[in-house]
């Protein structure tokens, strides 16, 4: 059972970006949900990947998306996975049939790195052929286990891509 869902159609252009941010922080503060991912302010992480997701969707295909977010109720969480607090599912459904190609960004590159975060930040990452396009998701799973240990930030710091 969801307790949250709601989405967003996006033009494709650069300014999107920051509208889709605006959107989704809108929506988590509306949600009743525990948001508590692993950062100093709940929702930075969920604000991040929606900026990396739709990002990849504007620059890369050229074409209009549709952003989704999806918080599960607590409750059916932990009855299905053991979660104590509500998994954040995003996606994007866009009109390109091209793969989300993970790049390696060096020291000087000022792009190439989303996917990279997406990894690192989100619990599950991955995308599915959707019609003549794709959809590209990633779901975080805000139980206390996120945590970084002795109350340290991850902020900063190079974090194993599954932990």
């Amino acid at each position: 059972m969801q307790e949250l869902e709601r989405q967003l159609e996006v033009a494709p252009e650069s300014s999107e970006v920051a509208r889709a941010r605006r959107w989704a922080r809108a929506q988590i503060g509306r949600g009743r949900p525990c948001l508590a991912c692993p950062d100093a302010t709940p929702g930075d992480t969920v604000v991040l990947l929606v900026s990396e997701l739709v990002t990849n969707a504007v620059v890369h295909t050229g074409r209009p998306a549709l952003l989704r977010l999806a918080v599960r109720s607590p409750e059916a969480s932990r009855a299905e996975r053991g979660c104590a607090g509500a998994p954040v599912r995003l996606e994007v459904v866009d009109g390109s049939a091209v793969a989300p190609l993970p790049r390696q960004a060096t020291h000087c590159d000022t792009g190439g790195r989303g996917l990279e975060l997406i990894e690192i930040l989100a619990a599950r990452w991955g995308w599915q052929r959707e019609g003549d396009g794709k959809r590209v998701w990633c779901e975080l799973d805000c139980s206390p286990s996120r945590q970084p240990p002795d109350g340290a930030s991850w902020v900063g710091r190079r974090v194993p891509a599954r932990y």
